[in-house]
C-alpha cells in the first residue's frame, strides 16, 4: 500500500494529463521552493565568503597566537618568554610588539595614529611587507624610518622616500607634577616614511615602525614588549599549543588565539549570518504555503478518484500519505532544483566577478559543504510539516456529496 501510495502521487506530479490548474500551480509550488532554496544558498555562500575575506583583512593585525602581561602593559621577564618561545617545537617564528596611540605632525597637518613598534622578525609572523605597493618595507638600519597606512599618509601629505621631507611623531609622557617646560609634556621624534601599505579597515590610522623608536619614545629599556605575537607551524594546533605555554609561563601571562583578539568582530559577522539565516528561512516558511496550495487544489481536482479509491477498500491513512508523498516530492525537486541554480550562481561568480559589491572588490563566494546540508534541511523541516499538516483530509469530505 506504501508503495502504490508513492506512485499514485508521482503520478500526480509527473504525469502529462490532468488539470491545466492542478498542473500549473504543483510547478509553481516547485518553482517558488527553487528560487527561495537558491536565495538562500546564494546568500550563505557569500557570508561563507566574507568571512574569508575578513580573515585574509585581519591577517596582518593578529597573529595565531598574542602573548600579553594580566598585571601591566610591559611583559616581565622576557629572557624567560624568549627561552621557552625558541624551545617550543610548534612555534614556527615571533616577535616583540609595543603599540601606543601617538599624535603625527607634518607642516601644520596633524592626526592622531597608533605607531606599531615591531622588530626585524614581525614580518616573518605577518607578512605585512607584501602588502607594501608604494615604497618599501623599513630596513631596520635607522630607528627613525616607518611605513604608513595610505588614508593617514595622504590625509597628511607626507612624501614617501623623501630624504629631507621629515614628519614629527609625539608621545606623551606619564607622571604628575607641575610642567615646566615643552619637553615635560611629551617626547618627540621625526620620522621618514619609506612607504605605504593598504589599511584594509582594520589597520586605519596605523604607522608600522622599529621596536626601538617606541622604546625611545616611551623611555622604555632594550628588549621590551607589550606583546609578543607568535607564528605557528601548524594554525590547527593554535588551543593546544595555547595551554602548553601557559603552564610554562605562568599565572601573569595573557595568551590571546586570532579569534578570540577579534572576539567583538566576529560576534558582530555571526550575528549577522544568523539573522540572514533567519530572515531567509521565514521566506522559504512563506514558500511553502505555495505548497498547500499545491496540496489542496490537488485534492479539490482529485477528489471522484478518492472516492473511488475509498469506495475500493483503500485505507484513507494511505489515501493521506498520497497528498503527503506529493508535498514531499513537490519540496525535494525544489531543494534538488534550488540547490543546483545555487551552485551554479556561486561558480559564475566566482570565475566571472559579475556582481561587484564597489567598482573594485567582487562579491566573495565560497561553496562549503556545510551550506548544502543547512539549505536543504530548512526547506525540508518547513516542506515536510506542511505537507503533513495539509495531508490530513477526512473520509467525510471525501464521501459527502
Amino acid at each position: 500500500m506504501k508503495n502504490i501510495a508513492f506512485y499514485i502521487a508521482s503520478r500526480y506530479l509527473l504525469a502529462k494529463k490532468g488539470s491545466t490548474a492542478v498542473t500549473f500551480i504543483t510547478w509553481l509550488a516547485v518553482g517558488a521552493m527553487m528560487v527561495a532554496v537558491t536565495a538562500m544558498f546564494v546568500i550563505i555562500s557569500v557570508f561563507s565568503g566574507l568571512e574569508d575575506l575578513n580573515k585574509d583583512l585581519i591577517s596582518n593585525l593578529h597573529a595565531d597566537l598574542t602573548i600579553k602581561s594580566s598585571t601591566g602593559k610591559t611583559l616581565k621577564d622576557f629572557n624567560k618568554i624568549n627561552a621557552v618561545l625558541k624551545s617550543n617545537k610548534e612555534i614556527r617564528n615571533f616577535s616583540r610588539v609595543i603599540e601606543e596611540k601617538v599624535y603625527i605632525n607634518f607642516n601644520g597637518k596633524g592626526d592622531i595614529a597608533y605607531l606599531r613598534g615591531v622588530d626585524s622578525a614581525y614580518t616573518k609572523v605577518n607578512p605585512i611587507d607584501k602588502d607594501v605597493f608604494y615604497g618599501a618595507y623599513p630596513s631596520f638600519k635607522y630607528s627613525n624610518e616607518v611605513l604608513m597606512e595610505n588614508s593617514l599618509d595622504n590625509r597628511l601629505s607626507i612624501p614617501v622616500a623623501s630624504n629631507t621631507d621629515y614628519a614629527t611623531i609625539f608621545m606623551p609622557k606619564p607622571g604628575t607634577g607641575i610642567i615646566n617646560k615643552e619637553e615635560d609634556i611629551y617626547n618627540k621624534k621625526d620620522v621618514l616614511v619609506t612607504g605605504v601599505f593598504p589599511g584594509k579597515d582594520q589597520l586605519d590610522n596605523y604607522i608600522i615602525s622599529p621596536i626601538e623608536l617606541t622604546e625611545e619614545l616611551l623611555n622604555l629599556p632594550k628588549h621590551s614588549a607589550y606583546q609578543i605575537v607568535v607564528k605557528l607551524k601548524n594554525s590547527d594546533n593554535t588551543d593546544s599549543v595555547k595551554q602548553q605555554l601557559l603552564s610554562s609561563l605562568g599565572k601573569n601571562i595573557e595568551i590571546k588565539t586570532k579569534e578570540e583578539e577579534n572576539a567583538a568582530f566576529w560576534k558582530m559577522i555571526n550575528t549577522e549570518k544568523l539573522f540572514i539565516y533567519l530572515i531567509f528561512a521565514l521566506v522559504i516558511f512563506i514558500t511553502t504555503f505555495n505548497l498547500a496550495g499545491a496540496i489542496i487544489i490537488l485534492q479539490l481536482d482529485k477528489k471522484e478518484q478518492a472516492k473511488s479509491l475509498i469506495s475500493l477498500g483503500f485505507p484513507l491513512s494511505h489515501l493521506r500519505r498520497i497528498y503527503f508523498y506529493t508535498g514531499v516530492l513537490i519540496v525535494v525537486s525544489g531543494i534538488i532544483s534550488g540547490l543546483i541554480l545555487g551552485t551554479a550562481l556561486c561558480y559564475f561568480q566566482q570565475y566571472t566577478e559579475f556582481f561587484k559589491a564597489n567598482e573594485t572588490l567582487p562579491f566573495p563566494v565560497k561553496i562549503v559543504g556545510k551550506n548544502y546540508f543547512i539549505v536543504a534541511i530548512t526547506a525540508s523541516l518547513f516542506g515536510f510539516i506542511i505537507s503533513w499538516v495539509f495531508s490530513k483530509i477526512s473520509k467525510e469530505y471525501i464521501t459527502k456529496n
